[in-house]
């Protein structure tokens, strides 16, 4: 029997060391069979809504890719502050994931105890899917135009009001970022969720909303309530008639509700690199674009550094506009 030395016997607990030490990415490397069992996916929202319906658009087909479960996991609570928060927690091993929305680039400037940092504890994987934003009105105010509503409201100061979901939420905010670029002072009506606020809208309560496209569609199409322009940097195909309202008289304007896809801090770069290929896989599939259509959204494929300076842009854009309109939430 071969004898081994005591620097030997050194040496092997110190190379066990260094392997036990050595970066996730190197461990994974060497197994490139991720993933190997279920996967989870962390919603902020309950089923149903606009987030969670993109999220199973691309965990399902992500699933049958791998040929392992990839399990929508819903957890509603706190604007999507629960959610967050138990994503941010959980074990960095390529085996949870979250869906981060357009109110997890809010957030951060209307509360202060969040108990988490969305950059800071999370690793950005990719974007997923944009919700378009379509400026409407009520057709007894006389506008057909951007302009025209512009000249209204300040012909009119604080006489025209705008509905939306909730203090804080997408489509205040749009409201607000439109006050600012236009010069003018629409009075904002918060409702508990998008129905309430489209309802009073087509009842003629409220003149002007800034609405999600599940919500707006239908009643644009039913003459309800007229389409002035969309959030979206370009023409949606949503609503391939309606003008962007930056081109129709608001320059740079641009607001819409969005979902991505992020990783808990530490999670390895190649599980990310090889999840975000997928999901880029998974947005571009010709099948994938009229089935999000149908339900009000539209694929948004990019790099896990594309998200990362969308979400930083996002962030400080809408820390302006909460600044500068004084926003508080209770």
């Amino acid at each position: 029997m071969k004898t081994i030395t005591r620097r030997q016997a050194l040496a092997g607990i110190a190379l066990g060391a260094l392997a036990a030490a050595a970066p996730m990415s190197t461990v994974w490397a060497a197994d490139a069979a991720w993933p190997q069992r279920a996967v989870n996916f962390i919603v902020p929202f309950p089923p149903g809504g606009p987030v969670d319906t993109a999220a199973r658009f691309v965990t399902k087909p992500l699933g049958e890719m791998w040929g392992k479960p990839a399990v929508v996991d819903n957890r509603a609570g706190a604007g999507g502050i629960v959610a967050a928060r138990h994503a941010a927690k959980e074990k960095p091993d390529g085996y949870s994931f979250f869906f981060p929305a357009i109110h997890h680039s809010v957030l951060p400037s209307l509360r202060q105890d969040l108990g988490y940092d969305i950059q800071k504890d999370f690793e950005p994987v990719g974007s997923v899917a944009r919700f378009p934003i379509i400026l409407v009105v009520h057709p007894s105010l006389p506008v057909s135009n951007v302009k025209e509503l512009i000249s209204y409201a300040k012909e009119h100061p604080n006489k025209v009001s705008f509905s939306s979901s909730g203090t804080g939420g997408g489509t205040h905010l749009a409201g607000e970022l439109f006050n600012s670029l236009a010069g003018v002072k629409l009075q904002h009506i918060p409702y508990r969720g998008s129905a309430p606020a489209m309802q009073d809208l087509v009842g003629g309560q409220v003149q002007v909303m800034f609405a999600d496209a599940p919500s707006a569609l239908p009643f644009i199409k039913s003459g309800h309530i007229k389409a002035l322009g969309v959030g979206n940097p370009e023409r949606s195909p949503l609503a391939p008639g309606v003008p962007t309202i930056a081109e129709a008289g608001v320059p740079n304007y641009e607001a819409y509700s969005w979902s991505g896809l992020m990783a808990p801090k530490g999670t390895p770069q190649a599980i990310i690199k090889k999840l975000n290929q997928d999901l880029v896989t998974v947005l571009k599939d010709p099948a994938v674009g009229p089935a999000m259509a149908a339900a009000g959204a539209e694929p948004m494929p990019g790099t896990p550094e594309d998200f990362a300076k969308f979400l930083d842009n996002e962030i400080n854009k809408w820390a302006k506009v909460i600044k500068d309109a004084n926003i508080k939430v209770d």
